[in-house]
């Protein structure tokens, strides 16, 4: 059985969707072609033109069209463009290095970040996908030191992901993949030397799209979203368009209660306010229902896809703290947090060691402190507020609009020291 799995994941499977799709909206006529590339087979190293390698899973066929011919007018939106291709516009020449032959996943990871990355155009910053959700995404000084940052957010959940950056990678970055294990890297230019450095891992995908310094251009642009029914059929919605450009676009938080107006009693300083526009801009490419702390252009724990508001606060906080450790433990020890614990369990190592890690960690409650809270939707209870409150966070944004917003603007007034609060007026549901 092992060995039959090792087979399936090598499998580049062939598919049976057409070299053309044409897909007609009334009189309105849409052209797609089928993306195929020339990679050397893993086995025999003969050159062979497939699509993409499989789908979610072996055995799925899947394949990407991109959009050659006409575009989609419904109403006053404009949803579509030929000649505007990012990930479905990939040709041979910008796969540098294909590694292993690229699969749905790696595609649909690039996408997303790229998603997330169009709102971070002003600074050098890099947004690390796993499982088409982001598990590191900094700003920095420069394009290396953003890596470093995005990195070490979440180091764990970062090996053998999607890094896709918004600057071109120069040496100093190159060497800091070459030191990770990444599937992919995804940068509008690649300088001089780095490809050396980077090809070192074979089965790394080196992937060129230059379009990433135009993608400011996307935010305001709409895609029509297709989802399949298990029934054959499918829903079409319009992509979102994130109405926060700035910190003007964020209301103060503010609502009447029967009869009774309650506000926020502090405004955010420059400084909040930029981790809340950092942090509403990557809430756009997080699976909801979801929240993220983010300090200091960095994100600090990530909470994705659960059922219940409170539950999912929770778990970015344990994140949180648990990144925390093992960021501490790798930069003191040059070793993971659980194989410290593991050593120790060993006789390998002091038992003093974790306990500085762990009485670290909770002094600083896992990097919360003065850290922003950002959720894709209201708070439906002022419980969600409160276990963020309780770990010093200072800035909370959300879209507003529960019927208990004034019982989470009581709970950031009653905090010690105040917390700040923000509306969006606007929900981030990615399903």
């Amino acid at each position: 059985m092992p060995d039959d799995l090792k087979k399936m994941y090598k499998t580049v499977i062939d598919d049976h969707f057409p070299p053309q799709i044409t897909i007609d909206f009334g009189d309105q006529k849409l052209i797609y072609r089928k993306r195929t590339w020339k990679i050397a087979d893993e086995t025999s190293g003969e050159l062979i033109e497939k699509g993409l390698r499989y789908g979610e899973n072996p055995g799925q066929e899947a394949a990407l069209y991109e959009l050659v011919n006409g575009n989609l007018i419904l109403g006053e939106c404009q949803f579509i463009e030929s000649g505007q291709g990012l990930v479905s516009a990939i040709a041979d020449e910008q796969l540098i290095q294909s590694g292993k032959h690229p699969g749905k996943i790696n595609l649909t990871d690039i996408d997303n970040a790229l998603n997330i990355i169009k709102y971070l155009s002003l600074q050098p910053a890099v947004v690390i996908v796993k499982h088409n959700n982001p598990c590191g995404v900094a700003y920095g000084s420069n394009i290396a030191d953003a890596y470093q940052k995005a990195n070490m957010a979440d180091r764990i959940a970062a090996f053998g992901g999607c890094a896709v950056f918004n600057r071109p990678i120069d040496k100093d970055t190159a060497q800091l993949i070459s030191d990770n294990y990444l599937e992919v890297v995804v940068a509008p230019e690649f300088e001089d030397g780095t490809i050396s450095i980077l090809n070192k891992g074979p089965n790394l995908r080196i992937i060129k799209i230059s379009k990433i310094d135009r993608l400011a251009e996307y935010t305001e642009k709409r895609f029509v979203d297709f989802k399949s029914l298990i029934d054959g059929g499918i829903i079409l919605q319009q992509s979102p368009i994130n109405r926060i450009k700035s910190q003007d676009d964020f209301e103060l938080a503010s609502v009447e209660h029967k009869g009774k107006l309650y506000k926020i009693a502090r405004k955010p300083t420059e400084e909040e306010y930029a981790d809340m526009l950092f942090g509403w801009q990557v809430e756009q490419g997080i699976t909801s229902n979801s929240v993220i702390y983010v300090k200091d252009g960095v994100t600090v724990g990530i909470g994705t896809g659960e059922q219940d508001r409170v539950g999912v606060a929770e778990i970015a906080i344990y994140k949180a703290y648990t990144k925390y450790a093992d960021a501490l433990c790798f930069t003191k020890f040059g070793i993971p947090y659980k194989q410290l614990e593991s050593d120790i369990n060993k006789g390998k190592k002091d038992a003093t060691l974790k306990e500085e890690i762990d009485k670290a960690t909770t002094l600083e409650h896992g990097g919360l402190i003065g850290a922003t809270m950002v959720s894709d939707a209201f708070f439906p209870f002022r419980d969600g507020v409160d276990v963020a409150i309780k770990e010093g966070i200072r800035a909370i944004v959300h879209p507003g609009g529960s019927l208990r917003d004034f019982e989470s603007i009581e709970a950031c007034n009653e905090a010690k020291p105040q917390v700040t609060m923000v509306f969006t007026g606007q929900r981030a549901f990615k399903h």
